[in-house]
């Protein structure tokens, strides 16, 4: 038996490109993006120094076709994957590698296509306790697909999904769900 280990990525940033998106001929979707992430912090003479990490990233089946009707360059984003890093030959005969993070979740934060900028916020969507996303933001995941919620539009399927925990409260009787719209300090 191995020991457990953990592959797990969290990204918050700015798309860098348009998604692109294609099909196998298989006939499974397939997206790719690039995602920028910034930190800022000062240095031992006071001065405040920037770095900017590019990131590549690829989703799959439906969720790569959400990704690639409501996302566009510019637009911050909120990725949750795992890291996995691809080998081939290239055409030249060079043997190339690239390091991606396949994408499980996402939430595009921010206002969507044609729309300014809105509130951001919601960033612990798959987290046991969640809060309620901002009107401007939409969450999608992988788990979304086999759950059959992926089958409409996108817009309205931000609205249809439940993304507050449930409570059973009984009442004369009968067990009523409600959602609780608690929000959590951070």
């Amino acid at each position: 038996m191995s020991a457990k280990s953990l592959n797990k990525v969290m990204l918050i940033g700015n798309l860098t490109r348009d998604p692109e998106l294609k099909y196998t001929p298989q006939g499974t979707a397939v997206c790719t993006l690039g995602l920028a992430t910034n930190r800022s912090w000062k240095d031992a003479s006071g001065q405040v120094q920037e770095d900017t990490q590019f990131h590549r990233l690829v989703a799959w089946g439906k969720l790569a076709e959400i990704c690639g009707q409501i996302l566009q360059k510019g637009r911050k984003t909120y990725i949750q994957g795992r890291l996995q890093t691809r080998k081939w030959q290239g055409q030249d005969g060079q043997d190339r590698q690239a390091t991606e993070v396949v994408v499980d979740e996402m939430i595009a934060l921010g206002a969507p296509r044609g729309g300014g900028e809105g509130a951001g916020g919601g960033y612990g969507a798959s987290s046991p306790m969640k809060t309620r996303p901002a009107p401007s933001e939409e969450v999608f995941s992988v788990d979304d697909v086999s759950a059959g919620v992926m089958d409409d539009e996108p817009e309205k399927v931000a609205e249809k999904k439940s993304t507050g925990p449930k409570k059973t409260t009984s009442g004369a009787g009968k067990a009523k769900v409600e959602d609780i719209n608690d929000e959590i300090p951070f």
